[in-house]
C-alpha cells in the first residue's frame, strides 16, 4: 500500500481535526488549545513530547532504531488577527480570530505524517515533529530557537511546507535558493497640529500629510530598484482621527516592505525613512520611523531541494511537481530555522476555482482533500531520508 493510499485511511480523523483547529483559532504565542491538542495527540501515538518551547511551541520526538541521523518537520499553528466571512459549520467561534493562512491544514498535515510514521516505524533514526507558534509577524521560529530548539532536537536536515491556492491538489512547486522575500514591518508617526475640521488653516494636517507620504512611497520600487531586482513596498494602514470635525494632531502608516536581497532591504529603509521625513517636513510636520527587519530570506538548499522535490515525484509523478517555480513576495519565519539547519520548503497544492482564494482573504478555507499530499510527502522525507541500512550486508563472506 502506497503512503497516499495508508493516509487516506483516516484521511476523515484528520478532516475533523483540522476543522476543529479552524473553528478555534488562536494568535500567535496563544495556542495553548492547539499546542494541547497537538501534544496530546503525540503523545497518543508514542512520541516523547517536548511542551512550552517557544512560550506555546511543541515538539515530539520519535526514535526507531539505532541509527543516528535526525530530520525535523515544522509546521506552524498561529491564527491571524481577522474577521472570517464563512459561513460553514467549521467557520471560526472567535470573532476578530481566523485560519486565513491554512495553519490548521499545515497542523493537521504533520500530525497525519507523525501518526503515519508511529504505526509504519519504516525508518531508522530519530524524527522531530515541530510545531510552531507565531508565524504571522511575531517572531516564533527564533523564540524556539533561542529556547533551544537545535541544540535539544538537532536535526541533520529541517523542512517545511505551505498550501498554495491556485496550484491544483496533488501538485508541489518548489525552487531551489531564494523562494520567498524576507520583509519588513514599519510604523511611521505623522505629527502635526491639530483643529477644527471647519478651520484647516489653523492646523498642519497630519491626514493630509499622511496620504501624500503614502503615495510618495511608491517610489521607492519605481525608481530605485533595478529591475531585474525584485521588491515591494505596501502601505497596508493610515489611522487618524476619531471625529467628522476634527483634523488630529497626528496620524500613523503602517505597511510592510519585501526583498530577497539584504542590500535591497537597506536601500528601502534608507529611502522611507528620507521620504517620510522630508515629505512631513514640507507640509511643516514631523515624522517619526520604526523600521523592523522581521524575516529572513527563505533560502533553500540546493541538494535537499532537490530531496524534497523527488520525494514529491514518487508520490505523484514528476509532471505534478514544478521544480523551478516562480519565488514569492510572501515571507516566512521558518527561514530562520533553514538560516540554520539545511532543509528546504515546498508549496502543496490547496486547489483551484471554488474554495481556492488567496490566503489572508476572509473567504478562504484550507481544502481538506490536500491534507494526505502534504501528510503522505512528510513521511515521505523520512523514510527516504532515514531509510534502514542493510547492517547484515556482506555476513558470512
Amino acid at each position: 500500500m502506497s503512503i497516499l493510499d495508508h493516509i487516506r485511511e483516516f484521511q476523515a480523523e484528520l478532516t475533523e481535526w483540522r476543522r476543529d483547529f479552524h473553528a478555534h483559532p488562536e494568535l500567535g504565542f496563544e495556542e495553548t488549545r492547539t499546542a494541547g491538542l497537538v501534544a496530546d495527540r503525540l503523545a497518543a501515538f508514542g512520541c516523547t513530547v517536548h511542551r512550552g518551547l517557544g512560550k506555546t511551541g511543541v515538539v515530539g520526538t520519535l526514535r526507531v532504531g539505532n541509527g543516528d541521523r535526525a530530520i525535523g518537520l515544522r509546521a506552524d499553528m498561529d491564527a491571524l488577527p481577522m474577521q472570517e466571512a464563512n459561513e460553514f459549520a467549521h467557520r471560526s467561534r472567535h470573532d476578530g480570530r481566523m485560519h486565513g493562512c491554512g495553519h490548521d491544514g499545515h497542523t493537521t498535515m504533520l500530525l497525519g505524517a507523525a501518526r503515519y510514521l508511529a504505526g509504519t516505524r519504516n525508518f531508522d533514526g530519530t524524527v522531530h515533529f515541530i510545531f510552531q507558534p507565531a508565524e504571522e509577524g511575531l517572531g516564533g521560529a527564533d523564540a524556539m530557537i533561542r529556547d533551544g530548539l537545535f541544540e535539544l532536537f538537532p536535526c541533520d536536515a529541517v523542512f517545511g511546507l505551505h498550501n498554495r491556492p491556485g496550484l491544483p491538489i496533488g501538485q508541489y512547486a518548489i525552487k531551489p535558493g531564494p523562494m520567498m522575500a524576507g520583509g519588513a514591518f514599519f510604523d511611521i508617526t505623522v505629527r502635526g497640529r491639530g483643529a477644527h475640521g471647519a478651520r484647516p488653516e489653523s492646523s498642519i494636517d497630519p491626514v493630509l500629510t499622511a496620504c501624500h507620504i503614502a503615495t510618495a512611497l511608491q517610489s521607492i520600487v519605481a525608481r530605485n530598484v533595478a529591475p531585474m531586482d525584485t521588491a515591494v513596498v505596501s502601505v497596508t494602514q493610515i489611522i487618524g482621527g476619531s471625529a467628522y470635525n476634527v483634523i488630529p494632531p497626528d496620524a500613523v502608516l503602517r505597511g510592510t516592505a519585501r526583498s530577497f536581497r539584504p542590500e535591497t532591504m537597506q536601500m528601502i529603509e534608507t529611502n522611507l525613512r528620507r521620504i517620510a521625513e522630508g515629505v512631513a517636513a514640507g507640509f511643516g510636520a514631523e515624522a517619526e520611523v520604526d523600521f523592523r527587519f522581521q524575516f529572513q530570506p527563505v533560502v533553500n538548499d540546493a541538494a535537499e531541494t532537490r530531496f524534497i522535490a523527488d520525494i514529491a515525484a514518487s508520490l505523484v509523478g514528476e509532471a505534478k511537481v514544478e521544480r523551478n517555480c516562480s519565488a514569492v513576495m510572501g515571507s516566512e519565519d521558518f527561514a530562520a530555522m533553514l538560516s540554520l539547519v539545511p532543509g528546504a520548503y515546498i508549496h502543496v497544492g490547496n486547489g483551484v476555482g471554488e474554495g481556492g482564494c488567496e490566503v489572508h482573504n476572509p473567504a478562504y478555507d484550507f481544502n481538506d482533500a490536500a491534507l494526505p499530499y502534504g501528510a503522505g510527502m512528510l513521511a515521505g522525507l523520512v523514510e527516504r531520508k532515514l531509510a534502514r541500512l542493510d547492517r547484515d550486508r556482506g555476513a558470512g563472506s
